[in-house]
């Protein structure tokens, strides 16, 4: 698996630079994702799957990112979409056929969870399915959605109903001849840019069967949130990775050229060591939810929801400082926006990382569940 990644990460560096500069998606990447059938590794085996680990997925999106973050970032995107039909709608007859074609045609999968009015906290919807007979229609003003265009199905969430609270939600899956986006906001940003997340108005016309059964606050707490937060902590691992390793080029080459100790090579060492730390820190949180990811009582704990959620900003914070310290070893040649060692696109996109769902909200969150969790009592409680 890692080796048809590792193919699909080359073509992904060979258009990685015309990604970032036109802002465009990578097309390239994605036609080699699907040639490699990267898109479809989670689906079990019994629906045409490879039945692959988070931990198989979080290995792909660091060797992605380590050639372009726009690709990995939306691979990222896309496996957080396929673990939540894997894992949340198993018994429904609909989703298992949309698993099937995803196996076989290798779709790739949006989310709709950034609404107009309701910001950034995906825990509250203005949109609602609106029911007539077996029938649904859902109209949203969806402000960030990334590669929506690009998509072949989207995920979205929205009240159950008209007449439910803006916390009862529900996730309804749409594929592309179920729905109309009408583009409302462009994407002209500092970094990430090949990820395309545009603002639409999303119309989607479906079946109610097409609700997943579990409700999104189910999904939201046992998988959409750990599963984005370790697939993103992936990909900025790989992005912090690539970027060390231009700083190590760099100071070999200046090495090579006569100087035996490069003003850099702090840094290096500096940088080095934060990746050592965040790729442990990262593995360390993949064995924890791999424990107890079909355990509902584990999955629920206060412990484990502080855990995950707070890994988002421990991650977004070490890949930022990582790559800032990379940049300072190749000093000028690692400013520039030209030439072999230049950092300055993983610098761009790394600083999306504390934006992402704003690690601000995430801390004033869970600031009351730190005060209830005990401090362990050894090295290993």
């Amino acid at each position: 698996m890692n080796s048809r990644a590792e193919a699909t990460a080359a073509v992904a560096l060979a258009n990685a630079d015309a990604v970032d500069r036109e802002a465009r998606f990578p097309a390239e990447a994605f036609t080699s994702a699907r040639t490699q059938r990267l898109l479809g590794v989670m689906v079990p085996t019994g629906l045409g799957g490879e039945g692959a680990s988070l931990s198989d997925v979080a290995d792909i999106c660091y060797i992605l990112a380590r050639a372009c973050a726009s690709t990995a970032m939306i691979f990222a995107m896309h496996q957080i979409m396929v673990a939540i039909l894997v894992r949340h709608a198993r018994n429904s007859p609909w989703h298992n056929r949309l698993l099937r074609r995803l196996a076989k045609d290798q779709m790739l999968l949006a989310s709709s969870t950034t609404e107009g009015r309701g910001g950034g906290d995906l825990r509250k919807s203005v949109c609602a399915v609106e029911r007539t007979g077996s029938r649904i229609t859902l109209t949203k003003s969806a402000t960030v959605m990334s590669y929506g265009a690009q998509a072949d199905a989207i995920l979205t969430t929205a009240r159950s109903s008209t007449d439910a609270a803006p916390t009862n939600q529900v996730l309804v899956a749409f594929v592309r001849e179920d729905y109309q986006l009408d583009p409302i906001m462009n994407w002209d940003t500092l970094g990430m840019r090949g990820t395309c997340s545009a603002g639409f108005a999303l119309n989607g016309n479906g079946g109610i069967d097409q609700v997943l059964p579990d409700p999104y606050e189910k999904i939201q707490s046992h998988t959409m949130m750990p599963v984005a937060h370790l697939t993103w902590a992936s990909v900025w691992c790989g992005l912090a990775a690539a970027a060390v390793e231009r700083a190590r080029r760099c100071i070999r080459a200046a090495a090579r050229s006569g100087d035996p100790s490069p003003v850099g090579i702090g840094h290096l060492t500096r940088a080095t060591l934060s990746l050592r730390s965040l790729r442990g820190t990262l593995a360390s949180a993949l064995q924890n939810f791999e424990k107890v990811e079909h355990e509902d009582t584990a999955l629920e704990s206060l412990e484990f929801q502080t855990a995950m959620s707070l890994l988002k900003v421990t991650a977004s914070e070490m890949a930022t400082s990582t790559v800032m310290s990379a940049m300072q070893a190749c000093g000028l040649s690692g400013y520039r926006n030209d030439g072999e060692f230049s950092v300055s696109r993983h610098l761009r996109d790394v600083l999306s990382s504390s934006i992402m769902i704003n690690n601000e909200r995430i801390l004033g969150s869970v600031a009351t569940a730190s005060l209830l969790v005990e401090v362990p009592h050894s090295l290993r409680s």
